[in-house]
């Protein structure tokens, strides 16, 4: 009898382990698969936004050309269609890559994309749309959170081989992990001359192919100097696709002009001492400066564009106001400012007007690398002729994982 009693609870008690072990079991398994469908579920609209993103202009259509909020979110060049994008849109993006900048002589900040040391992209706050403001449009704040990033698909770098007599410069071209062979490369060098009482220019233009490896090698024989002032600019265009490369040598680097996008519909730029952004009690000095606008035209030539107000001289310290130049176009283009100190010691800053200029990345939105799992979708667009790649990474705000 005692026997009998002992085996029965025996099998009671395994019978209830054996329940609660499958109950744990069946219920990780529950959550697993709540969990992949919620993932599922946070991919697709990771797409749709995407799409919905880069094939619709958004409200009013013209908004990344003017200063105003837009009321709907959308980065599609109203002029075509498909997976083409507003250049002037991408610009008014508050960066995400950047530190912002604060210039005390009007009292705002600027979002920042600096490349390299003399390229700057500065729009400020009141044209820069930031991301709350892009969640709310969307519909998804406190929802969802997203970050944008757009990057060129073609590397174009180019590398100083001889500084002088002649100036040799070798241009490589790549795309995803593979040279271009045979694409056309075409070209602008400025030379800066600093002799007469503002900085002058003179520019060359030329075209090119890539060899095998994707490479070309261009001389200049008029850069004699090791100290010359130049900067080149150089498009690479093969099989549809295009890309931007460009390369500056200067021979002041403490001293130099700063562009600073004031209001986009009007094409106001802010040309800054960079002594008034560096120091929070900046020493006097003066720089002078010559501005001009160069685009790219439809058979890939770069061409120049007069601007009023284009000679000038900016001081720094408390006293000197900053002084404006107007860019009277639409049309994307590249703001090249020289600038000197004397006539030994100058050099030139470019900024895009439009993205696609100078084919600056773009990154706009939160941060997805502190989320415990995030949904990533790419599109292939072109941005005022030049080819990138989009990428969105979306994650859920609230949440989840298997509990064990």
């Amino acid at each position: 009898m005692v026997s009998s009693t002992v085996d029965h609870m025996v099998a009671v008690t395994v019978f209830l382990a054996a329940t609660l072990l499958f109950i744990g079991l069946f219920n990780q398994t529950i959550q697993t698969a709540v969990i992949y469908q919620r993932h599922r579920a946070i991919s697709t609209k990771a797409s749709d936004l995407l799409d919905n993103m880069l094939l619709t202009p958004g409200i009013p259509i013209d908004w990344g050309q003017n200063d105003d909020l837009p009321t709907g979110f959308g980065l599609q060049d109203p002029e075509f269609t498909q997976y083409k994008i507003s250049s002037f849109s991408l610009m008014r993006l508050n960066s995400a890559s950047g530190t912002a900048v604060y210039y005390p002589k009007t009292g705002m900040t600027y979002s920042n994309i600096t490349i390299g040391t003399k390229n700057f992209l500065l729009v400020s706050e009141t044209s820069a749309l930031n991301y709350t403001t892009a969640l709310d449009l969307l519909g998804i704040r406190n929802q969802y959170g997203f970050q944008l990033s757009f990057n060129p698909i073609i590397t174009v770098s180019i590398i100083e081989e001889q500084a002088e007599d002649p100036l040799r410069l070798r241009i490589e071209a790549y795309g995803t992990g593979f040279p271009l062979a045979h694409a056309r490369v075409t070209y602008c060098l400025i030379s800066v001359s600093l002799g007469g009482s503002h900085p002058d220019y003179i520019v060359d233009y030329g075209t090119a192919v890539t060899a095998e490896d994707g490479s070309v090698t261009l001389e200049f024989a008029d850069i004699q100097s090791s100290t010359s002032t130049y900067s080149i600019i150089a498009y690479v265009h093969a099989g549809g696709l295009l890309g931007v490369g460009y390369h500056e040598r200067v021979s002041m680097e403490e001293q130099y002009v700063i562009p600073l996008i004031d209001d986009i519909s009007e094409g106001r730029v802010l040309i800054a001492h960079s002594f008034d952004i560096e120091y929070d009690d900046p020493p006097n000095a003066e720089v002078k400066y010559n501005a001009t606008l160069v685009y790219l035209t439809e058979d890939f030539n770069l061409r120049e564009m007069p601007l009023e107000n284009a000679y000038g001289h900016v001081n720094s310290g408390e006293g000197f106001p900053y002084e404006v130049i107007n860019i009277p176009t639409d049309t994307p283009g590249i703001l090249i400012i020289t600038y000197k100190k004397s006539t030994v010691e100058g050099g030139l800053v470019m900024m895009p007007w439009g993205i696609s200029s100078l084919a600056f990345p773009v990154v706009f939105g939160g941060d997805p690398s502190i989320r415990e799992w995030v949904a990533t979708d790419i599109r292939q667009i072109m941005v005022g002729g030049v080819t990138y790649q989009a990428k969105i990474a979306l994650w859920d705000l609230e949440g989840y994982q298997v509990v064990d």
